[in-house]
This record gives structure tokens, sequence and C-alpha cells, in this order.
């Protein structure tokens, strides 16, 4: 059975079916089987269920003759076997036998060369309005005209049965690339449906069609100059590509092909923790009527929602159509990037505000994807953690991090112009707890800076790390540019720089059989420490 006549089979079973609703009426519906209720800025209110986030542990990747030898199997990519795929897809089928069910047309990728087509099959009326908002939205006549070549099939009232059908517990979210269909069941949180196209996508373009995919941000300045923003949760990566100046591409989904970046998305899918207008403007102002913001809580007896309420969840979110907001590029597409900018929140308070990489360096970061968190105070305990996830998105990635980063270094060799820049927006002056955040002030200025070419004058290299640091950026005092000219105790920098040299060349060991001698000679030097 083909994808074609999997959907057939499904919407000739089903009690009712609905096709490509509009967003009133999938408010409506999703109204009426009391899946949410409306706020006072007007959003659609749903909880998600069980879960309110990815559950990357049952996360599963068909192995099969397309991914046997090309997947990079592991935690990531655990294998699931072909036959198993086969009857549990089944087995959701005969669930949804009887139900109403949600349908819709989508497609993603904003480059046409690189479109990829999708039919998206919901339980919910929630999920089909998340998946209108996120996916790229085709006319009447694109939908008559241009083939499925990808199904979604949710159904998170299915529990599988670990014991028989193989998965770790009830719910799963499967993909299968010989058969191109997501199997997502138990969870009705949706951004497995989002996340799980992005692993396809990250399968798909370098795999087969030689197009770097990027866990990234990306916008576009008023000469058409692109920039990049890779970072992970906590760095800025929302924040600082939000710019007044420059028209947003996409917050999230790219990719970077011969003829330059193109947005995998039409929507944002955006946190709401501690949410406030003069913090986000661009993300409350996009909560209104259509938008879905998911397993948030309310002022008691009212319908305005208290964005600090985490009881339910830390991740709360809200999904959205990128022309919500204003200041978009349209189409969503840009030429090939001009600067790049690597963010992370060191609270070690080693590396520098903002660095010039050359590329065996931003290989390294790159395959890096370094960030810190501060460690929970529960037993008073506030010594940094060091998190690493490679390209800056580990869990989303099917094949072996050196392929992007490979591809990466090949764009970068092709066009020298290209400047990657790492930008700390963590802490200065000493670690967590001793010294201070960056100012986002001075975050923004340095990246201005970047942007208009100024960084151009002289520049040292980092001891350790090798990257080359500014000796002046206007609107930043000079002695922030060198971290250790920050702390007070300069030994005790060298000892900290020392501590997260070793953290990173302990994590990048994993990666040193598949990494070639530029990016290996780009690892920080501890010798060089003191």
């Amino acid at each position: 059975m083909n994808n074609i006549e999997i959907i057939a089979s499904i919407k000739n079973h089903a009690q009712t079916v609905f096709e490509n609703l509009t967003t009133d009426e999938l408010v409506a519906k999703a109204l009426e089987r009391n899946e949410g209720r409306i706020t006072s800025q007007g959003a659609l209110a749903a909880d998600t269920g069980e879960f309110t986030g990815r559950s990357p542990k049952d996360k599963f990747l068909v192995n099969d003759a397309q991914t046997v030898d090309s997947a990079w199997w592991g935690a990531v990519n655990q294998p699931f076997e072909e036959a198993k795929f086969d009857a549990l897809l089944n087995k959701v089928m005969n669930h949804m036998e009887g139900k109403e069910i949600f349908v819709r047309h989508a497609f993603a990728c904003a480059d046409p060369k690189n479109r990829l087509n999708i039919q998206v099959v919901t339980e919910s009326a929630y999920q089909n309005l998340f998946a209108k908002h996120l996916f790229l939205r085709p006319s009447a006549e694109e939908i008559a005209t241009q083939p499925t070549e990808w199904i979604i099939v949710a159904s998170p009232s299915f529990h599988a049965d670990p014991a028989v059908d193989g998965t770790r517990q009830h719910n799963f979210t499967m993909v299968s690339v010989s058969r191109k269909i997501i199997l997502i069941g138990g969870s009705g949180y949706t951004g497995e449906i989002k996340k799980g196209i992005f692993s396809v996508l990250n399968y798909i373009l370098p795999h087969e069609r030689n197009v770097l995919s990027m866990h990234c941000s990306a916008n576009i300045g008023v000469n058409g100059d692109t920039a990049l923003f890779f970072g992970l949760s906590g760095t800025g990566k929302t924040t600082l590509s939000a710019d007044p100046n420059r028209k947003l591409i996409g917050d999230d989904e790219h990719g970077w092909s011969d003829t330059g970046v193109f947005n995998f998305e039409g929507g944002c899918y955006a946190k709401c923790v501690n949410l406030t207008e003069e913090k986000e403007p661009q993300i409350w102002h996009a909560i209104k009527h259509g938008a879905l913001v998911e397993n948030v809580r309310f002022f008691e007896g009212s319908d305005v929602v208290n964005y600090d309420d985490i009881s339910v969840t830390e991740n709360t979110r809200v999904a959205y159509p990128i022309d919500y907001i204003e200041n978009i590029a349209v189409p969503s597409v840009g030429d090939a990037p001009k600067n790049i900018f690597f963010l992370t929140a060191d609270a070690f308070g080693v590396l520098p505000p903002i660095s010039k990489l050359n590329p065996g360096q931003a290989m390294y970061q790159f395959i890096s994807g370094y960030t810190a968190k501060v460690a929970g105070t529960e037993a008073g305990v506030t010594e940094p953690q060091a998190t690493f996830s490679s390209c800056f998105g580990q869990v989303f990635l099917p094949l072996h991090p050196t392929v992007y980063a490979k591809m990466l270094g090949e764009k970068l060799s092709a066009s020298p112009e290209i400047n990657v820049w790492l930008v700390n927006t963590g802490w200065s002056g000493g670690g967590y707890g001793v010294g201070s955040r960056m100012k986002l002030s001075y975050t923004r200025a340095m990246i201005t800076a970047a942007l208009e070419g100024k960084l151009t004058g002289e520049f040292t290299a980092h001891p350790v790390f090798g990257m080359m640091m500014p000796n002046a950026c206007e609107g930043v005092p000079s002695e922030l540019l060198h971290p250790r000219n920050t702390w007070a105790d300069k030994e005790a920098y060298d000892k900290q720089c020392e501590k997260l040299a070793h953290l990173f060349n302990d994590n990048f060991k994993k990666f040193e059989d598949g990494a070639s001698e530029e990016i290996k000679n780009a690892a920080p030097k501890v010798s060089a420490v003191g």
C-alpha cells in the first residue's frame, strides 16, 4: 500500500473527514470537541496531554535499505525493524477507523527546487491547526496538481504495546525513509510533528540533494546580506535574529543550497515561559486570533494567561504563521550568508563575547555545539554544566555530525568572504555566581558591527581556543573583548579555561574518527593555558 492508498484507506474508514479546514473552522472544531478555550488575546489554548515535550528516547528510525549504511545509528537514531513498522502502521490505521479525522495538504521548504509535499492526518483539530501554521501553505491549484510525497499520521489516543510492537513504551515517533512516512502515536505534543519533518529534511537534503540543512534562524539586511544565527536554548537565537533593521527569513529551520538560504517552515513555534510584551514584543503580538498556545494556565477566574505559571511545564509554547509578525522576508529566502553567528551562553566566563573563526575552527565549533547551563540550586550547587549538541541540534540529525560539518567547511572554502563569528552571550569577569551576564546591548552592538563590516581592526588570538578576538568595537568597553582581562583573579581564569578546554576535548573524542585534520587542529590547546 503506497502513501496515497494509506490516506485513502484512513479517509474511507473514518466517521468524518475534515480536509484543509480554515483557521476559523479549526478553532471552532477544537472548541466544539473541548480541545481548548479562547484566551483574552484571542488565541486558542490547548493542552497536549500526557506529553508536553518531545520524547527523544521514543523516537525511532526504520532500519531499511536506504538507511542501513547511511544513518548515524545510536542513541539519537534508534533502529526499528521494517516488519514491525508495517505492523504498527496497520494498527494505527485500524485504530483511527470510525473517528473524526483532520487532513491537511502542506509543504516544507520555501525553495521550489527543494520543496517537499506533505499530507498530515491528525486526530485532533488543534494538531491540524498547528500543522497549518508551521508548514507552508499550498494554493488550491498546487494541492490539485502536485502529488504528495510524505505523509504524517498522528494518533495520540493510540497506545503501543511495547512487548508486541517493539517500542520502549506506549508512545512513539517513527520515521521510515523508504516508505516516506512519519508515524506518531501516544503523544499529543505537536512538536513531534514539526521535528519529525525536520529530521526527514536533515536526511534528504544533505544525503540526496547536496543541501546543508541547519537548525538556525536567519535574517536579511537592506542590502540583501543574509545572516545565520545558530544556538541552543537560552543563548539568544530568537532575540538576536529579531532585528528591526533586518527582515526575518525564519526563526528555526533552514537549508543552504547552491542558490542561497531558504526557510523550511511557514510559521513559528516560540516558547512562552515568562513571556512579556516588553521582553518579546514580536511573540507577544503574534498571540492573537488563530494562534495556538499550548499547556498554559490562566489567572484564576479569568481568560488571561499567566505566562509565569509553569505548573504543567516550563515548555509552554505558541504556534503561529510567520506573517503574524512584522518585518519578514517574502518569500522566506535569501542569498548565501555573509555572516554566520554561533551563539553560546558560556557560564564558565571563559569565551570572548565575540570572536572570528577560521573554517577549521568553524567546523569544530559546529560539531561541538557548545553552551553551558547553570546547575540547579537545591543543594546550593552553582557550578556551570557544559552542554554539547552537535550542529546545534544533535537530536535531529539522522546522519553523522561530520557530514554536516564537512558541507559547512566546503561552503566556507568556496566563499572565503563569509565571516563566521562565535558570540558568547553568557558570563564575563568570572563564571556564574562570580561574574555578570553579558549585557544584551553590548551583544547587539558587537553583532551590528560584524554585520556592518566594522570589526576590521586588529585582532588577538585566544591562547587556548585560538579564535581571533577584536581589540576594539564601537559601543563596547575594550576590556570586555578579551575575557581574561575582565577577571580580577587571572590565575582563576586560566584554571577555568583549562577546565572548559578539557570538556571540549573530551566531548570531541566521539567524533575524531570522522573528522578531518583541519577540524582536529582547531581543538583547544590545553598546554597553552597560563
